[in-house]
């Protein structure tokens, strides 16, 4: 069952519908003027589903599906409460991965909504999510880690105006009292990502830190729907770093920027850097993006962060629904993996 129709979750209802091991039986709409419509309208498919969603919690909840693909931009606690008492599992991209971005009250609210309903709360995405259960899996050569860096540098000048970068501060003033601390706030699940990476590697973090750098446009910015001017904030790097007994062990580190031509000047490698600090030392740098994105729309371009948003929730619906009860991670499945089409 789907749960809203955005943009990751149409990436999302797409695939659910090119899929023969899983059958949609529910979609959930929070507008009223999308119930009633059909699924495959609403995911712009260009074609019909025969599933018509509904605004309606109880219904969902009647229809007993094996689990909810919850992506809304920010969640509801009590919404994801109510599904998992139902006995519901839950795979999320709302901004969560162990909880800890959504507080502690929170986080033990749904641990005990998903105990007491039998069911599993499983979150994921591209990052945080897939790239920490790569970094893992990359380990599995080492005799011993000492640290692990997942890091992400990206030009998102493209994605700019999403609502889902609201919250980051692009264009504001240099030096803008509270923005580090907004950015810290709107970049919390990245600290799930730090607490997510040390179980994989069978430890824990007594302590997370957040530390914020900016760089500034050297030009007036002219972005999809995001005007940045010269001096504002157009770069970001916000480092999430877990130690143990003193000692940095991992780290979730982004550095975003929309323009070129920033002050200072940042490298950006449009990649994925993983580094994992042991014996031996693993690099890995994983591109997402095409080689030559020229013959490509910019309908198209989009449309990729949603697909990578959407893929490691949906490849791991088996897996979470075949899991323990309550909250649970990348620690806690089998190595996830795509379906090769051509069989299904």
């Amino acid at each position: 069952m789907q749960w809203t129709t955005g943009n990751v979750a149409r990436q999302s209802l797409a695939a659910v519908a090119e899929r023969r091991d899983l059958e949609l039986v529910g979609v959930y709409a929070h507008s009223k003027d999308k119930a009633g419509r059909d699924a495959g309208e609403l995911a712009g498919l260009g074609r019909t589903l025969g599933v018509a969603a509904t605004d309606d919690i109880e219904e969902i909840i009647a229809l007993a599906p094996d689990c909810v693909l919850y992506m809304p931009l920010h969640p509801d606690i009590e919404h994801l409460g109510r599904l998992l008492r139902a006995g519901v599992n839950v795979l999320t991209t709302a901004s969560f991965l162990t909880g800890r971005a959504y507080g502690e009250a929170a986080r033990a609210a749904l641990q005990e909504a998903a105990l007491a309903g039998q069911a599993s709360l499983f979150g994921s995405g591209v990052n945080p999510g897939y790239a920490d259960q790569l970094a893992a899996v990359a380990s599995g050569v080492c005799r011993k880690v000492d640290r692990i860096e997942v890091f992400e540098s990206f030009d998102i000048g493209l994605w700019a105006g999403d609502a889902n970068q609201d919250e980051l501060g692009w264009g504001r003033p240099a030096g803008d009292p509270g923005h580090a601390a907004d950015v810290e706030k709107a970049t919390a699940p990245f600290g799930d990502a730090v607490e997510a990476m040390a179980e994989l590697l069978d430890t824990a973090v007594d302590d997370v830190r957040c530390e914020v750098g900016f760089a500034h446009a050297t030009k007036d910015l002219d972005l999809p729907g995001r005007p940045v001017k010269a001096g504002t904030v157009a770069g970001l790097d916000v480092r999430w770093i877990g130690s143990s007994g003193g000692a940095d062990v991992v780290e979730a580190h982004v550095r975003w920027t929309v323009t070129a031509d920033l002050d200072p000047a940042w490298e950006i490698a449009m990649a994925y850097l993983i580094e994992v600090r042991g014996h031996p030392q693993v690099n890995l740098r994983v591109e997402v993006l095409p080689q030559d994105m020229t013959s490509m729309s910019l309908e198209d371009m989009l449309a990729i962060g949603s697909v990578i948003t959407a893929m490691p929730v949906v490849n791991a619906i088996p897996a979470v629904v075949a899991a323990r009860p309550g909250i649970v991670t990348y620690a806690d499945l089998p190595t996830q993996a795509s379906r090769h089409t051509a069989r299904l």
